[in-house]
């Protein structure tokens, strides 16, 4: 027994000594890779620092607005410490918590965070010190939300930034592998960072196998064709699964920020196969990602080149004469604004449904996007963007990233940078970091006419393609989904965007985030949906009424486009037709090859 407990403490040793002399090396080759070709320093003003300025300012003085206020919340911030002073004392381990993580919070998940006193005490303090600053400026008079979203933007930056699991000492996965290790695992993260930092594409990066994944091959890999391509998108039909397929066809109208294979991810949570396994004709967008070729590019060409010439193409290649559309995020809302256009020209016909998941048309209340919300913000992104005209994809993903700052930014900063340990393969988080770039003229129009003025929902507000928009006159089977737990997307905005409409809209509630929800396949059995058909005013009402039902809302979904459909079945349709022939298989070099067009 002492010889093989000696053998292993040898073997031990041995891994640790090797683990040294890597860390050390792969130092060395970071810092050589950083001084021969540092980073280029390149200020910008993609926001306006004065109205940050003024916003934390003007949010926190109306937090002392009322003293008698102040008082009251110094009392019971002394009464909460008090018992926090109390429960450190306690040694019986039955004492209830004065702060506990929220609901999704996974930074505390070791057992050391609740079973040993120091950092159980270093935990709560830092959570009651939080809830306490958020407290302080919920209360605050400031009327105006951009202000009010952006101050809590900073503050929510600052607490993440300053958690006890940021740091070697008060972390003790990290102290401990500190220890083990010999302060191995921070010289190897400390190279990780140089190396993040000479790629040039920003600090705090998910670092994970690169090879794990591969376009084509296990990623958006349903087979099908490329059929119609202008300078703006790629019209890709699937081939069927089926003998029969559902006469109607579907048309997927993606966001402009990622490319469109979210919903064609691994086989076994594609979207796009499981339709295609479901006896459905599926065609989709893929649109292009643009370089400074495409700065003029707007919303109009975009609703007009894009989702109307796809259907226009769509309705040709199978002779059907209308089209079932869903789209996603910034793609619903491209839908809801191409529907309005149809209905203006006497043209809604050509819609026999359309599907808005995760996608708003009433931009009034954007929750913490609200902060970006604000004309001198417009104006200093409209002049950062001026020279390359399109605002670059990776910072598009920073934005996204701090919005979730401690799932996409700080757990990669310790697992990276303190624990020197790889990320396991996410498709999702693939697809999540392959951007795009979006249109300098597009991002304006964008901006202006729906996030900075809300005119969306105002009828004839919005002058598109010739045409002055009205939700009210598309009269079109209209299903909005929204999802629980959206950090983009907020559901309860979301849920708003159905009372502009005209024709029949139903509601779902999807459970999970914005992109997670949406990849829910019925096989993994997770999340589940809620469904009311009555439609309050209230988005809180219809929740409070609405029934739960397990599994994913794709089924559900399927139903409902098969209720709205009286044209049966049709033998299954190869990719093409006789005017429009296979250019390429899918998922198209516009996925495939960017650069080529980034070149071009």
């Amino acid at each position: 027994m002492a010889t093989k407990t000696s053998q292993t403490d040898e073997a031990e040793q041995a891994a640790t000594g090797n683990y040294c002399v890597e860390s050390y090396r792969k130092l060395g080759e970071a810092v050589g890779a950083f001084f021969r070709q540092p980073p280029v320093y390149k200020p910008s003003r993609r926001y306006d620092a004065l109205a940050v300025f003024s916003a934390w300012n003007d949010v926190v003085s109306g937090a002392f607005a009322h003293p008698d206020k102040v008082l009251r919340a110094q009392a019971d911030a002394w009464s909460e410490w008090g018992r926090f002073w109390t429960n450190i004392w306690d040694t019986s381990g039955e004492v209830e918590p004065v702060a506990a993580p929220e609901r999704g919070d996974r930074r505390f998940k070791g057992e050391e965070w609740d079973k040993n006193p120091f950092y159980r005490s270093v935990k709560e303090s830092h959570l009651l010190i939080a809830r306490q600053m958020r407290e302080l400026i919920e209360a605050s008079t400031e009327a105006d939300p951009s202000k009010r979203a952006l101050a809590s933007l900073l503050l929510e930056q600052y607490l993440n930034a300053v958690a006890p699991t940021n740091f070697v000492v008060t972390n003790p996965d990290v102290l401990r592998r500190t220890v083990d290790t010999g302060g191995a695992n921070l010289v190897a993260g400390f190279a990780n960072l140089l190396s993040d930092i000479t790629e040039g594409r920003g600090i705090i990066r998910r670092r994970t196998d690169d090879n794990a994944f591969e376009l084509g091959k296990n990623l958006a890999a349903t087979p099908g064709e490329v059929i119609y391509q202008n300078d703006l998108m790629q019209l890709i039909q699937y081939a069927p699964a089926t003998k029969t397929v559902r006469a109607r066809p579907l048309l997927y109208v993606p966001p402009l920020v990622n490319k469109y294979y979210m919903i064609d991810l691994q086989p076994r949570s594609s979207l796009v196969k499981w339709l295609v396994d479901q006896g459905q004709t599926v065609f989709l967008i893929s649109w292009v990602d643009p370089n400074e070729s495409h700065r003029h590019c707007e919303v109009d060409d975009y609703v007009g080149r894009g989702v109307l010439e796809a259907l226009d193409k769509v309705i040709e290649c199978t002779g059907e004469s209308s089209v079932d559309l869903f789209g996603f995020c910034m793609g619903g809302t491209l839908i809801a604004m191409a529907d309005a256009v149809l209905a203006a020209r006497g043209e809604i016909d050509k819609v026999g449904t359309s599907t808005l998941i995760g996608a708003l048309v009433d931009f009034e209340d954007m929750k913490e996007w609200s902060a970006f919300v604000n004309e001198a913000h417009v104006d200093a992104l409209e002049g950062h963007i001026e020279t390359k005209g399109y605002i670059d994809k990776d910072e598009l993903h920073q934005l996204f990233a701090m919005m979730r700052a401690n799932d996409l930014i700080w757990s990669s900063w310790v697992s990276h940078y303190l624990l020197d340990k790889d990320s396991p393969p996410s498709d999702l988080l693939f697809w999540f970091e392959d951007g795009s770039h979006i249109p300098q003229a597009f991002l304006r129009s964008y901006n202006r006419k729906l996030l900075l003025e809300d005119h969306l929902r105002v009828s004839g507000a919005v002058e598109l393609l010739g045409e002055k928009l009205d939700l009210g006159k598309v009269t079109a089977p209209l299903m909005i989904v929204g999802l629980k737990d959206d950090h983009v997307s907020a559901w309860p905005s979301v849920y708003r965007g159905h009372q502009y409409f005209g024709g029949p809209v139903e509601f779902v509630l999807g459970g999970s985030g914005h992109n997670a929800g949406v990849i829910n396949p019925p096989a993994a059995n997770k999340h589940g949906y809620w469904t009311n058909p009555g439609l309050a005013s209230d988005a809180g009402a219809w929740l409070q009424n609405a029934g739960k039902h397990e599994g994913s809302w794709w089924p559900h979904w399927v139903q409902w486009l098969e209720k709205n459909d009286k044209g049966g079945q049709v033998p299954a349709r190869k990719p093409g037709c006789s005017k429009l022939k296979p250019i390429e298989p899918a998922p198209g070099s516009f996925v495939l090859k960017p650069e080529r067009l980034q070149d071009a």
